[in-house]
């Protein structure tokens, strides 16, 4: 349609997992996005997709390095992407690609990316296997 944004999807691989936007509440002094915002956005993400896989309840147990490559400002569009990257008997590690987007503008960049691994647990909160296929369940 004519006058309307074409997609501009560079992110390929992984779940639209969340899309938000950067509100002023979530500023550091200086005025951009706190870090540990765009860090907690990207366990939520990652954390939707390990319910899915383990359906049921997991916990964060590590999340590998992080670099931030640019700051998210307020305004700003926050897509980010999960990929299941590996499954253990009852861990799970979800690679996350944080991506931003200025509100008037078409282009997205990545902010950062990490890697999560999450714990599959029971209703006691012990680790529990990781379904392998459909046929089990948890």
């Amino acid at each position: 349609m004519q006058g309307y944004p074409k997609s501009t999807k560079q992110q390929d691989d992984g779940v639209l997992a969340i899309r938000t936007i950067a509100m002023p509440a979530d500023t550091n002094p200086a005025g951009d996005i706190f870090g540990g915002w765009l860090m907690s956005q990207m366990d939520l993400a990652a954390g939707n997709l390990a319910a899915r896989v383990s359906r049921g309840r997991g916990a964060t147990v590590a999340v590998e390095a992080m670099q931030f490559l640019r700051p998210v400002k307020v305004g700003d569009e926050v897509t980010l992407y999960a990929t299941l990257k590996k499954v253990g008997r009852t861990s799970m590690t979800i690679h996350v690609d944080a991506w931003a987007r200025a509100r008037f503008v078409e282009q997205s960049d990545r902010v950062t990316q990490a890697d999560f691994i999450f714990v599959a647990l029971d209703h006691d909160g012990n680790p529990r296997a990781v379904p392998v296929g459909p046929e089990e369940t948890s």
